[in-house]
């Protein structure tokens, strides 16, 4: 028989009660140190998972009938932008895209805007399409969002000539620049409340405030947004919960609400009727 069994035979009731006590509390210590872990590893890696760029390379071509805008952000990145001119346009709307997409996949989108009347700008950001390079962050695709209008600005474009056009993550941007006066309307198409809101419907157990860098809390700032403002939300999205689109265009003070009856996250410019609301908000 071995000492350590002998000692274990020999415990009186009160000793083992405080031997299985300091085993449980030994336990509750590595579970917690693991948990740290798993929440400080999160914390350094969500960037990776917030933002998606796609793998195909960009082309060397431009798309047909888009120009080259090129521009430098406060922090000296490089940024583009695709500039569907029109001459006839009153209006240029400003395009911010989705998370898992380039400007270039709403090359589409400026063509039927410019049929509408619209002159279009397709912001890239940072770590997408042809600004690749360098990681995406918040403050990052603000900058790169503020350059662009910067150019616009140099152009002779005011604010008053502007709409902030925002698609997906992209609304956490638009929303950003109305909330900064950088254009005259604001479109919302499928917005979230905030990242830490969507990241909290996938990792529930993780305290996700403590995670989350980049936020995007489009819903704090709503209610400072004096823009008249368009959200656009399909009733099944099954990325971005139609809830959250709700309550963006609530807590928005000049708001008005579309919802997309059997609407997906990404079916939403199909419906000519909804193509329609835009430009008439958009040129209203």
């Amino acid at each position: 028989m071995t000492a350590s069994l002998e000692a274990t035979l020999r415990e009186t009731p009160k000793q083992r009660w405080i031997r299985r006590l300091k085993k449980a509390a030994m336990n509750i210590v590595f579970a917690a140190m693991a948990y740290a872990l798993m929440v400080l590893a999160a914390r350094l890696l969500h960037r990776r998972v917030l933002y998606q760029p796609p793998d195909d390379p960009t082309t060397a071509a431009l798309p047909e009938g888009a120009t080259l805008l090129t521009a430098k952000a406060a922090d000296g990145v490089p940024v583009n932008a695709l500039v569907f001119d029109n001459p006839k346009a009153t209006r240029t709307i400003v395009h911010f895209h989705g998370n898992a997409e380039t400007a270039e996949a709403n090359a589409f989108l400026a063509r039927e805007l410019k049929k509408r009347g619209f002159a279009t700008v397709l912001v890239e950001y940072r770590g997408y399409g042809r600004s690749k390079g360098t990681s995406p962050t918040e403050e990052g695709l603000y900058l790169d969002a503020a350059a662009v209008l910067d150019a616009l600005g140099a152009r002779g474009l005011k604010p008053a000539d502007i709409v902030l056009w925002g698609q997906s993550l992209g609304t956490g941007v638009a929303a950003e620049m109305a909330n900064r006066s950088r254009g005259d309307r604001l479109v919302l198409v499928a917005p979230f409340t905030s990242t830490v809101d969507m990241a909290s419907r996938v990792i529930p157990f993780m305290p996700v405030s403590m995670v989350m860098i980049d936020r995007f809390d489009t819903l704090a700032k709503a209610p400072s947004i004096a823009a008249p403002a368009l959200v656009v939300h399909g009733d099944i999205d099954d990325v971005i919960p139609f809830e959250q689109g709700e309550k963006v265009s609530k807590a928005l003070p000049h708001a008005t609400f579309l919802k997309v009856s059997e609407g997906r996250h990404d079916n939403l410019y199909k419906s000519m009727s909804v193509m329609g609301a835009l430009a008439a908000h958009a040129g209203g």
